[in-house]
């Protein structure tokens, strides 16, 4: 089918805080690069997104803050909808799930699939909090993780090993904001019957998008595998929008029922804002000459490929044609946390590298998780910026511009007989149209960014082999020749990059005085720019970016890790309880255990070991030597030295790491996981038993 048109959505982000690199990377830069491409192409298109501002984490945070849930996300909305515009995400509607518009919309949909009989209803016991009232979502029921056996793993994921969760496998679950136990209590929901949508969902994704990236089709078919079951659309929660029928009182629609209905409600706003503009709404959501494409995030998966597309199939809505879904970003190798505070928030990003947005564009894209998870590190962004963007694409650019102003007045020079050399160069640029639309179109957009670059080493090398500054010497109409293919090259690169690098791009075009009807289907030609045409004023595209603002950078991130280790320390100490008693024993078992004091002469890291201490202990009995396993809790064992400590004396000897060890260090496991040697309070002569 031939498309009129295309939807395109970002994954609404959550008012709960700003944005931050690992939204950017996984959705908003990937979405704005294929937007900007198809409008560079002419193309009719039209970039929805919002902020999502419903849900539990909201509502804690006001709580939390003494202030109401609408002015937790006035402030968020503002903040998040100010950095996209400034760091130039292009949406054509940036709106809200708060909106009026959103609100009825939502309602009346939920009450259209409820009329016409698609939820079933169903009474379950859920997670209650019988001191606060509130039944609990999973995201905010904590308790022992059942694999790895972390304190305060989320009900719904494990942050320390990473396993996905239910509540009901959490040990001793409790209430994430007060700490209390918990209960279960029956509660009515009406339910998704995804179960009926199975055998066409199986037949839409497993046999029609095979050409979904495979992190997509893989968990769908996952999902698929494992039998669908209905979901819940409706929550007992304060905040949200009232679930719109009779019984229903302290109900609001699920936010992951209501969210992505904003991609439609959001696209009424702007239609009836600007419909000589954007035309009927309907045109974009059931027209079938439209192509709607979601961009998320891997974690949004199964909500935009099974969830909306059932509820879009129920009220005849388009479906998407595919829903390009990057992994994750890692910071400094670290996940990204935004309850940790770890992460690089794009509001201050801006304030701390101002006119720096393509920087940060280049570098995201180049550093992509669009197969695997992906790594953001300082020292790589800075080493981007100056090796890559400030000494090719930059360097390339302003000599070519400088030596025209130079030696041809700022005028467009004349481009005389070609040599070899200069078609060769040329002729590296007659097919980068259709090899970058070839990566565009199926989202390859590192590859794509890569391609345009390697444009820039082309032009890059071109003036650095053919050397016009020389020329000039003796051969002005060679000199003028270079000069002029190096301009249309530049030219040929304004456009390549428009989509990845819009300011960079819009500054060169202003640079090179390009004429504004110069588009995507010029992208190769080598006449972009006439004969003695006045360039504008030159300046640099990129600057260096300096050792002290990205060790600025790494300090903060320094201070936020010393935060995080303190705060999982407090709250390992406040969750603490003692372990269960072991099985009975008497005190015939007790005595064979030989326990005596020593003083601890000497104490070293053993080398090549990463948990072992070599210990030298004064036992009254001419001394030995023991191993322990505490190294990580001991970073300097120095200050073991001088302590008297207990030990196990009747352990047979055992090698390890080549060094005898003859008894165990008795230890403590304290609260937050770390292993504390037992000390004698008061001096006994070393050798004295215990018992």
């Amino acid at each position: 089918m031939t498309f009129q048109r295309s939807l395109i959505t970002a994954a609404l982000p959550y008012a709960n805080g700003p944005v931050h690199i690992g939204h950017l990377a996984g959705v908003y830069v990937p979405a704005d690069i294929y937007v900007r491409y198809l409008r560079l192409k002419g193309k009719k298109v039209l970039f929805v997104c919002g902020s999502d501002e419903h849900g539990v984490p909201v509502t804690i945070r006001a709580r939390k803050e003494g202030i109401t849930t609408q002015q937790v996300v006035d402030r968020y909305h503002a903040l998040i909808k100010r950095s996209f515009a400034d760091f130039g995400i292009s949406f054509d509607i940036y709106s809200r799930t708060t909106s009026e518009t959103h609100h009825q919309f939502a309602a009346d949909y939920f009450r259209k699939m409820y009329d016409a009989g698609q939820f079933v209803e169903q009474t379950s016991e859920q997670f209650y909090d019988p001191e606060t009232g509130h039944f609990l979502t999973d995201r905010n029921i904590r308790g022992e993780c059942p694999r790895c056996h972390a304190q305060g793993a989320y009900g719904d994921q494990c942050e320390k090993c990473g396993a996905t969760l239910s509540p009901d496998e959490l040990i001793n679950p409790y209430n994430a904001e007060t700490g209390n136990a918990l209960a279960k209590k029956e509660t009515k929901h009406w339910y998704l019957p995804l179960d009926q949508y199975q055998p066409w969902l199986e037949k839409w994704i497993l046999e029609d998008h095979k050409e979904w990236r495979p992190n997509v089709y893989g968990q769908c078919k996952s999902w698929l595998d494992g039998g669908l079951k209905p979901r819940a659309v409706t929550r007992d929660l304060e905040w949200g929008i009232p679930v719109p029928v009779e019984g229903a009182e302290g109900k609001v629609l699920y936010v992951w029922f209501d969210a992505p209905i904003g991609y439609i409600s959001n696209t009424i706003e702007l239609c009836q804002a600007q419909p000589e503009k954007y035309g009927n709404w309907e045109q974009w959501w059931k027209q079938q000459d439209t192509r709607m494409i979601h961009f998320i995030g891997k974690d949004n998966i199964v909500f935009h490929c099974i969830v909306f597309p059932s509820m879009l199939k129920a009220q005849g809505y388009n479906l998407p044609d595919n829903v390009p879904s990057n992994e994750f970003l890692n910071l400094e190798g670290d996940k990204i946390s935004t309850s940790r505070n770890w992460a690089v928030w794009l509001n201050e990003y801006l304030d701390d590298f101002p006119g720096k947005q393509d920087v940060l564009r280049y570098v995201l894209t180049a550093n992509a998780p669009e197969t695997k998870d992906n790594d953001f590190t300082w020292a790589d962004f800075q080493a981007r910026n100056n090796n890559e963007l400030v000494a090719i694409y930059g360097n390339f650019v302003n000599r070519a511009l400088v030596l025209t102003g130079k030696y041809f007045e700022g005028h467009v020079p004349e481009c005389g007989e070609l040599t070899g050399y200069d078609r060769q160069t040329i002729e590296e640029f007659c097919h980068v149209k259709d090899t970058l639309e070839s990566l565009l179109e199926n989202f390859r957009f590192r590859d794509a960014q890569k391609e345009a670059m390697n444009l820039a080493r082309i032009g890059n090398k071109y003036l650095a082999d053919t050397e016009p500054w020389k020329l000039a010497k003796t051969d002005m109409a060679r000199t003028a020749t270079i000069l002029h293919v190096s301009l249309q090259i530049a030219a040929n690169l304004a456009i390549a990059f428009e989509p990845f690098l819009p300011f960079s791009s819009e500054k060169l075009r202003s640079m090179l005085q390009m004429d504004e009807q110069i588009g995507w289907e010029d992208l190769g030609r080598i006449d972009l720019l006439h004969t003695g045409a006045k360039l504008g004023e030159v300046s640099l595209l990129f600057e260096k970016i300096e050792d002290s603002a990205i060790q600025a950078q790494l300090d903060r991130l320094a201070r936020i890790k010393a935060d995080n280790e303190r705060a999982a320390r407090d709250e390992a100490l406040k969750q603490w309880r003692p372990s269960p008693i072991k099985a009975d024993t008497n005190i015939d078992e007790f005595d064979k255990t030989d326990i005596r004091v020593a003083t601890v002469l000497d104490c070293q890291p053993v080398k090549k070991s990463e948990r072992l201490l070599q210990f030298r202990l004064d036992d009254g009995m001419g001394g030995r030597t023991i191993l322990s396993g505490i190294a990580q809790s001991y970073p300097d064992p120095s200050v073991l030295i001088g302590k008297q400590v207990l030990f196990i004396a009747n352990f047979p000897p055992r090698k390890m790491m080549g060094i005898e060890s003859q008894g165990m260090i008795l230890s403590a496991v304290d609260a937050d996981g770390r292993l504390v040697v037992t000390t004698v309070s008061a001096p006994v002569k070393n050798g004295t038993q215990v018992g």
